[in-house]
């Protein structure tokens, strides 16, 4: 009976797509040993050098069995090289380094491409197979290659078709297609034909959703690489596809995202470990011996059996939370698979940059629900690149400076209470201040009476269309990127906060919940509707005192809790509920805390601490102020969970008050930068 390999061919991808990630790693390892031993001509570790040989001799095997001729033929050649390297014939010296990793980017396409069907960039593969070829016949130090993640030539003048179609939710991902279309028209000529197929009919419309989609035709000395950055956010958010605008082109090529090989490895299916898989085995025997003992109690039950049914139940319960723990450890990913990009991601910037930086990783086994690891990787790679264009200084700035020439960058991962928090530090000239005041003044931001803060003055990064860069590049320069990062960030239910030292570097600190999918929460009662808080925000509860109320003229109201003035927020005004009581000493204050500042929430009662499942409401409706998402009560009634740090957020910049007043909640405009710190 013949057998058909294509069921195989899943497994294939993936340990391919794994083994390339660990060659890569082990290639990086071989550069930063040479370049800390001081000589670049000297022989490289033999162990290091059979874990590549190896990766790449799987590839070449498993491509062979599975008809993947392209890829077998590509991996031998490369199999011959590491084979010399292995046997001192190549020096592992820089360039011969440099071109290895474009080799396993090659491969990574090749294999990307069995996988999905879509075409590759062929001259650029057949530059990197010559050069192999020839490598052991070359000098080494004559072997001189773009370093990048692909061998390009320098940009001819050429053109494209471009089909973007953004999805409907794309406004709410802080995304603007205006945005977009003008950083394309920095690259080159544009031509822009707007398809406006699915605009609704006028009292249709929903003013948060885009209808729009265009057909745009750029001329310029432009590669695919640079249409892609400009479409970095909206990737995941819009359908997106590229032509070669030349004679007889047959085929269309959909982009896919940065670094899309790593990311494809692990979006169909999760790599359990044996004990979690046990651990769920052994939870659901006993959820099948419980219900086996309710079941005989149900099938003679009497009165007498009454304190059975009730262990019964508790011993159910128990069960069941147990079986949900185990299920929710499966969906946990170490954050090495998002962190495992990055030491290549700073090799290669900091070779363009000129620069020369050293990336230290710590906590990378810390876990993290599988959801916001995908969601949270171009927000980090973001930052990241921030740290290498505009944080690390140039060897000669370093020196004048006194300090080590060669930068330093660490990413920094670890548990704190319900959240996961990553710190992203750079060792540079950290946040210019003055200049970073004249940029938004003269972008018409911030007013240039403006009395702010050096924290008031490092938030206005965040502000959209910012950037200090005086020139537009393939990294940076285009204002597009730290109000997305925020607001991505904050979609997962997290927070990124920046610290600045000057002359001696920058730190962004991103807070993320363990998991999208299970919240332990308080209910409250608001008049006489439940509402969640999520518990790891609540700080204390206290009895209210009228006579610590206090209402400064212009500003929203204040409690005064131990000599601090929190923002006092009465949220059955808030959502136009009325209250159980009008009497302030009837209800209680919730003080809580995110981002670093607290504020005080009214609430009519405390009703218990309960584990609730997260239901999105941006699917079937749409952002709602203060509100980040639903859950179903045992009752199957539906109560709000509460956006606490969004609440924070309105309290300290006024905006909860402007929302109480406005009885039609139209959006407000307010200027963060310009209000007081409550602090």
């Amino acid at each position: 009976m013949a057998i058909d390999m294509r069921q195989f061919h899943q497994t294939f991808f993936e340990e391919s797509l794994e083994g390339l990630a660990g060659m890569e790693t082990e290639l990086l390892h071989l550069e930063k040993a040479a370049n800390d031993s001081g000589q670049e001509n000297v022989q490289a570790d033999p162990e290091i050098l059979n874990t590549i040989f190896r990766g790449a001799h799987s590839i070449k095997g498993g491509s062979s069995t599975f008809g993947f001729n392209e890829v077998a033929a590509f991996a031998h050649v490369l199999e011959s090289r590491l084979d010399a390297l292995r046997e001192g014939k190549i020096l592992p010296n820089r360039q011969v380094i440099g071109l290895l990793l474009l080799a396993v980017d090659c491969l990574r396409n090749l294999i990307l491409s069995a996988k999905t069907g879509q075409a590759v960039d062929k001259p650029s593969i057949e530059a990197v197979y010559t050069h192999l070829e020839r490598l052991e016949n070359e000098n080494a130090e004559s072997t001189v290659i773009n370093n990048s993640s692909t061998v390009v030539a320098p940009p001819k003048s050429s053109s494209w078709r471009i089909v973007f179609q953004p999805q409907r939710r794309l406004f709410h991902t802080g995304n603007d297609p205006a945005r977009v279309l003008r950083e394309l028209a920095a690259l080159g000529s544009l031509k822009v034909q707007l398809n406006a197929a699915d605009l609704p009919a006028w009292e249709q419309m929903n003013p948060e959703e885009c209808y729009l989609a265009w057909d745009l035709e750029l001329t310029g000395n432009v590669t695919r690489d640079m249409i892609q950055e400009v479409f970095e956010w909206v990737i995941n958010d819009s359908r997106l596809e590229i032509t070669p605008n030349l004679p007889h082109a047959a085929r269309v090529e959909t982009i896919a995202a940065k670094e899309a090989a790593i990311v494809d490895a692990h979006n169909g299916s999760i790599r359990v470990s044996i004990p979690k898989v046990d651990a769920l085995i052994n939870m659901v025997g006993e959820l099948v011996i419980t219900q086996s003992m309710l079941s005989q109690l149900a099938a003679q039950f009497t009165l007498e059996n009454l304190p059975k049914l009730f262990i019964g139940l508790a011993q159910l319960e128990r069960n069941t939370r147990e079986l949900q723990e185990s299920v929710m450890r499966i969906r946990m990913l170490p954050l090495s698979f998002a962190f495992n990009r990055f030491p290549r991601m700073v090799r290669d910037m900091s070779e363009k940059l000129g620069k020369q930086v050293e990336l230290y990783i710590s906590g990378e086994q810390t876990e993290l629900d599988k959801t916001v690891i995908e969601r949270i990787n171009d927000p980090l790679v973001h930052l990241v690149r921030n740290c290498l264009d505009h944080g690390i200084e140039s060897p000669a700035e370093r020196i004048a400076a006194g300090k080590s020439a060669v930068g330093k960058i660490e990413l920094k991962a670890y548990q704190k209470g319900g959240n996961v928090v990553i710190e992203i530090r750079d060792d540079g000239h950290g946040l210019q201040h003055e200049r970073i005041f004249a940029k938004a003044v003269e972008r018409g931001l911030i007013n240039p009476e403006a009395k702010l803060s050096p924290e008031e003055i490092a938030e206005i990064i965040f502000l959209p269309g910012f950037s200090t860069a005086e020139t537009v590049s393939d990294i940076s320069g285009r204002g597009v990127g730290m109000d997305i990062v925020r607001n991505n960030i904050r979609g997962l239910g997290g927070n990124v906060e920046i610290a600045s030292h000057s002359g001696t570097g920058i730190c962004f600190t991103v807070r993320l919940p363990l998991t999208l999918a299970i919240l332990d929460g308080l209910s409250v009662l608001i008049g006489s509707h439940t509402y969640i808080l999520p518990l790891v925000s609540i700080v204390e509860s206290v009895r209210v005192r009228p006579e610590l109320i206090s209402r400064p003229a212009g500003g929203g109201e204040l409690f005064s809790l131990r000599k601090e003035y929190l923002p006092f927020i009465r949220l059955h005004k808030l959502f136009g509920i009325e209250p159980r009581s009008p009497d302030l000493n009837q209800g209680l204050l919730v003080v809580v805390e995110a981002d670093g500042k607290k504020a005080g929430l009214y609430v009519d009662d405390l009703l218990g601490q309960q584990q609730v499942v997260i239901k999105s409401l941006e699917t079937h409706y749409r952002k709602v102020d203060g509100i980040s998402a639903a859950t179903i009560l045992g009752d199957g009634t539906v109560a709000m969970i509460l956006d606490v740090a969004g609440l924070i957020r309105m309290a300290h910049t006024g905006g909860v008050r402007f929302i109480m007043e406005d009885r039609h909640h139209m959006p407000v405009t307010v200027n963060a930068a310009s209000a007081p710190n409550l602090n």
